[in-house]
This record gives structure tokens, C-alpha cells and sequence, in this order.
């Protein structure tokens, strides 16, 4: 029996995938993040601004919601290659994103519950204490925000893994092609709540000093309610975006269209059936069969496929019927059966 080199065709999940330059700057942001929420909780309290009180407690949200961010990148890292995983971890990205999502809803609820209470008690509030440390909140969400800007796109090389199904054509194929990015909903995550963290900053340093200088006390509750209720709007918008990616939703109809184009060009080429998904940031998969009555070898509509779409996981399945006119029929019955 004839010995085959195989390691030209075996897919090497995630290397590369985990973004440690993401991680790294997301360790940062945590620091920085954790020693602004102590501060400004502090002077929340001390001072009695409500604004300033909700930012302290939106930016202790963060820090878990960033910790989530760092155990998701650990946990990728360090199962990254496992068989376990038959795609690979990058769905853990997406998980995470999703769940810190979820945190954003909750704490825009706890903002808007703290805003109605300043709303209806109307307690006192030391604007001159509050603002020095809303400022410095706004400047450290800043920073952090430019730390977390960069890697919300992800690249990756691309492979072809084709498999023919038809009359006796096999084939494997490796091949790399240059990146394409997708969102890392990870980094992405972080992200969102260090902007509406600068934002909520933003809007109590506008509401303390028009409440000190004009007297405009109802503005620091009413700052609270406003920034929950665009927070609320940002983290449905995350979780939609990585709820399709969970549920293996197509990636996009036009990426479908732009694969069958390319192959119905090949001689009398039908497509019986395609699915293409995202995996992760950086990794798309996509499956494919053909029908043909003049099979070629696989490796050529692997190269096809892959001039027309960046894909991570490729895999072909080539049909062949008896006459070129059976084609059309062939693939109906191909479709049917799917």
C-alpha cells in the first residue's frame, strides 16, 4: 500500500487566529480602566453626583465585561489546534462578544433605574468636586478607546480542501491566499463598552457643568437616562452581529452568488448546492457540489473558488452525469436530496 504524504492537506486550525496584540492591549485597558472606576466611585459617592456615579459603575462593567475579553482570548489560545473543536475556537470570539452585549443591556438598565431615583429624590450635588474626575474618566476612555481601535478586522490565510463524490475523481488541496478580515466580536466587544463608557464620561461632564453653572440640576439624571438608552442600542446591534455568527448564518448572500457565478462559468457546470458561513474572525468555510457532465480535477475548481472568495475550510463535491444535457436534471435532483 502506497504511502501518501499528508501534510500539505491537513488544516491547522487557528494558528495564528488568537490576536495576541489584542490581548496585550486589552490587559492594558483593564488596568487603566479598573483604577478610573475606584476613582470616580469614590467621588460619585463622595460628591453625590448621580452622573458621575453611574459612569464609575458603568466603567466597573467594563473591567468584567474586559475580563471576559481576556478569559475568551485565553481560552482560544490555548485550546487553539485541538480535534475537539472541529472548525476551531473562533467562535469563542463571538460568544464572548455576545455576552458582553448582554452585560451592556444590563447595565443601561441600572443607569436609567439611577436616573429616575435622581430624577424623583433630586439630592444634592458638589459639581466642582465631580468634574476634575469625570474629566480625567473621559481622557482614560479615550486612551483606552485608541489602545482597542485597531484589530476589530481579522485576517487569515486561506485553504482549499476539495472532495469529489462523483465517479472516481478524489482530490486534496492546500492552498493560501492572501487575507480577508472579518470582525473579531472579541476585540469588537471591548471596544463598544470603553466608547459608551467615554460617551456616558462626555455627557456628565456636559450635565455637572451646566448644573453648576446654570443651575440645570435635572440635567445629570437625564444625561444618564440618554447615554442608557444609546448603550442599549449599540449592544442589540453587537448582539445581532455575533448571534449570526453563532448560528452559522449565511455569511452574506452575495458571497454565495459570487461562488456559483464563478463556477456555472466552468464549462456546463451546475451548482447543486452551497453553504458558506463565518467561523471566526478571519475564517470563512464553505461547501459546494457540482454537477457536471465533463468533471474536471478537483484542484481546478478549488482554485476557481478560491480566486472568487477568501475561505478557510473548502470542500467540493463533484457530481458527474452521463450526458451534458442531464446536467440541469442532475442538479435538481442533487438539490432535492439536500
Amino acid at each position: 500500500m502506497q504511502a501518501h504524504d499528508l501534510s500539505e492537506h491537513v488544516h491547522h486550525e487557528d494558528e495564528d487566529d488568537h490576536n495576541r496584540a489584542g490581548e496585550r492591549r486589552t490587559r492594558w485597558v483593564v488596568a487603566l480602566t479598573g483604577l478610573m472606576m475606584i476613582s470616580e466611585l469614590i467621588v460619585g459617592w463622595w460628591t453625590g453626583s448621580v452622573a458621575l456615579s453611574a459612569d464609575g459603575w458603568h466603567m466597573g462593567t467594563h473591567v468584567g465585561a474586559l475580563g471576559l475579553t481576556l478569559v475568551a482570548y485565553w481560552y482560544a489560545r490555548t485550546r487553539s489546534g485541538r480535534d475537539a473543536f472541529s472548525f476551531g475556537t473562533g467562535k469563542v470570539y463571538a460568544l464572548a462578544g455576545y455576552t458582553s452585549g448582554v452585560l451592556l443591556v444590563l447595565v443601561a438598565i441600572f443607569m436609567a433605574k439611577e436616573g429616575i431615583e435622581s430624577l424623583l429624590t433630586h439630592p444634592p450635588v458638589d459639581y466642582l468636586d465631580a468634574l476634575p474626575v469625570a474629566g480625567l474618566g473621559l481622557i482614560v476612555n479615550l486612551v483606552s478607546a485608541f489602545l482597542l481601535s485597531r484589530g476589530h478586522h481579522y485576517g487569515h490565510g486561506h485553504h482549499g480542501h476539495g472532495h469529489d463524490h462523483g465517479h472516481g475523481h478524489h482530490g486534496h488541496a492546500h492552498d493560501e491566499k492572501p487575507k480577508a478580515g472579518t470582525l473579531d466580536f472579541n476585540l469588537r466587544a471591548a471596544y463598544i463598552h470603553i466608547v459608551a463608557d467615554a460617551m456616558t464620561s462626555l455627557l456628565a461632564i456636559a450635565a455637572l457643568s451646566l448644573g453648576w453653572w446654570q443651575g440645570l440640576w435635572f440635567l445629570d439624571p437625564l444625561m444618564g437616562l440618554i447615554g442608557g438608552a444609546v448603550i442599549v442600542w449599540w449592544a442589540i446591534s453587537l448582539c445581532r452581529q455575533a448571534s449570526r455568527q453563532l448560528l452559522d448564518v449565511v455569511s452574506s448572500p452575495r458571497h454565495e452568488q459570487i461562488v456559483r457565478q464563478r463556477l456555472e462559468a466552468i464549462d456546463d457546470v451546475r451548482v447543486a448546492d452551497l453553504h458558506v458561513w463565518e467561523l471566526g474572525p478571519g475564517r470563512r468555510s464553505c461547501i459546494v457540489s457540482v454537477v457536471t457532465a465533463h468533471p474536471r480535477e478537483v484542484s481546478y475548481y478549488r482554485d476557481a473558488v478560491l480566486a472568487a472568495l477568501a475561505v478557510a475550510h473548502l470542500t467540493i463535491e463533484i457530481h458527474e452525469c452521463g450526458r451534458a444535457h442531464d446536467a440541469a436534471a442532475e442538479a435538481a435532483h442533487a438539490a432535492h436530496e439536500h
